[in-house]
C-alpha cells in the first residue's frame, strides 16, 4: 500500500542507524513488525501463571483420566439415519470462485 507520511529526519536517521537499514521503509516496515509481534507478547505476558505444565509421567496419567471422564460425561452426538443424509444437500466441492 502506497503512504505518503510525515516523518521527523533525525528520528528516522537515528532509527536507521540503530536498526542497521539501508532504506527507511526497511525502517518503517521493521517499526510495524515490531509493534505487531509486541501485541502477541502482550497476549503471553496476560497469560503468564495461567497455564500449568506438569510434565511427570503421574501429570499425564491425571490428564488421561481427566479427558476419559469427560469424553463419558459429553452427551452422545446425534448421528444421521441413511434417509436424513440422502435428504441432506450435497456437499460443495472444487474451488471456491
Amino acid at each position: 500500500m502506497r503512504t505518503n507520511i510525515e516523518i521527523d529526519d533525525k528520528l528516522m536517521e537515528a532509527a536507521m542507524a540503530a536498526g542497521g537499514f539501508k532504506t527507511k521503509r526497511e525502517a518503517v516496515e521493521e517499526g510495524l513488525r515490531m509493534i505487531k509481534r509486541r501485541k502477541a507478547y502482550d497476549a503471553l505476558l496476560n497469560a503468564f501463571g495461567t497455564l500449568h505444565w506438569d510434565d511427570s509421567d503421574e501429570g499425564w496419567a491425571q490428564w488421561r483420566e481427566q479427558q476419559a471422564l469427560s469424553v463419558e460425561e459429553a452427551e452422545p452426538r446425534p448421528y444421521l439415519t441413511p434417509a436424513q443424509v440422502a435428504k441432506a444437500a450435497p456437499v460443495k466441492r472444487g474451488r471456491a470462485k
